[in-house]
């Protein structure tokens, strides 16, 4: 394990209560409805775990702070939260900004759990005090490209705005495609304006485009080009990083929205715990709870059993991340150490492709699942 930095007013004194940092996009430009449904998921079990007691009679605290999709507000948000003498972080959505926060976690030596980002290289080193609950992107993204080749899908078109993160999806769509007779054409929108790409997926003749693009825009001023294309009606219209997951997407696009297939980190079937967990979502949110809020909550109900038993030791809760052997609401939740993957991971949560039902766009219908798709109870 990577000796930490020292920083000065590092161990908190008091006694009061056990502190855990929240990062999470709260504000423009991130993705604030993730955000939203992440620290729902968060606040939630945190209410569960003093209910129930608390950290060995502590209660447990969440000491939030809004990333923006900023990674150097993230970093410095660590160092702030370091010094606090949080025993630990939790959250964070968006793969680059988890990036930044991950390898500034590792440096200082605080134990981070994140829960919804998926770059693989989530730290450019191995790193020890570093855990994740979603899958990693060559992971599900795999899924996803071999669900297109079950539907008969081979020229596909990805509409990809430049990232780490894009890029990184890119790559793993051609490199499981390529050897199984799939050819993806790439669309790169700083060049095109979002009517653009229609002419563009008729001359490649394209069958499916991939939206790799940021919400709400570029993403739903394509969707509704493309829907308004009469040379395009047969077009497959997918987004693998989820954009169709939240209410808002429904709000934008209405039935434009539907029949978009998408990865999301749910069973099946709930277990017992994640259908009452799913119930007092649902009561926060006032919406249905997405696959984001559910990773919230099995954040802090890993952290806060690794904090019962090592006192809120730092080191030695990082150092756990292989014993921890927790239920969540999608399963029982183990870390390992997984080729190709730079921090303790959980292999694997469930992962499903769904889409909106176009009959009832607030329904969701399952097409494809990899793995495990059932929790138990």
């Amino acid at each position: 394990m990577n000796t930490p930095l020292p920083l000065p007013g590092a161990e908190r004194t008091d006694g009061s209560s056990v502190q855990i940092g929240a990062l999470v996009p709260l504000t423009r430009p991130g993705w604030v409805e993730a955000g939203r449904h992440l620290l729902a998921g968060l606040e939630l079990a945190v209410r569960e775990v003093n209910d129930a007691g608390g950290i060995v009679g502590r209660p447990l605290e969440l000491v939030v702070r809004d990333t923006a999709a900023d990674p150097q507000r993230a970093a410095a948000a660590v160092d702030d939260l370091a010094r606090l003498g949080v025993a630990a972080l939790a959250g964070e959505y968006h793969s680059v900004v988890a990036r930044a926060a991950a390898g500034r976690a590792d440096a200082l030596g605080l134990p981070f759990l994140c829960s919804s980002a998926v770059l693989d290289a989530l730290t450019e080193q191995p790193a020890e005090w570093v855990a994740r609950l979603a899958p990693a992107q060559s992971h599900g993204w795999r899924i996803y490209a071999d669900f297109l080749l079950r539907a008969g899908h081979r020229r596909i078109a990805v509409a990809a705005d430049s990232s780490v993160y894009w890029a990184s999806g890119a790559r793993v769509l051609r490199d499981y495609l390529a050897p199984r007779g799939g050819a993806v054409i790439e669309l790169d929108m700083r060049a095109l304006a979002p009517s653009a790409v229609c002419d563009e997926l008729v001359d490649n003749r394209a069958t499916a485009l991939l939206l790799l693009v940021g919400y709400p825009e570029p993403a739903v001023s394509i969707v509704k080009s493309v829907r308004r294309d009469k040379r395009l009606a047969e077009i497959m219209m997918g987004a693998p990083a989820g954009q169709p997951e939240f209410a808002g997407w429904a709000t934008l696009l209405g039935a434009d929205g539907a029949a978009i297939p998408f990865l999301r980190y749910l069973p099946e079937r709930l277990s017992s715990l994640g259908a009452r967990v799913e119930t007092a979502l649902r009561e926060r949110l006032a919406e249905a709870p997405s696959f984001v809020a559910f990773e919230g909550y099995d954040t802090v109900a890993v952290l806060a059993d690794v904090l019962r038993s090592h006192d809120a030791d730092r080191a030695r809760t990082a150092g756990s991340w292989a014993r921890v052997a927790v239920e969540g609401t999608r399963g029982q939740i183990r870390f390992s150490r997984t080729p190709g993957i730079s921090v303790w991971q959980w292999a694997w949560p469930p992962v499903q492709v769904v889409d909106r039902d176009p009959a009832v766009p607030d329904r969701f219908r399952l097409l494809h699942a990899g793995g495990d798709s059932t929790a138990r109870s």
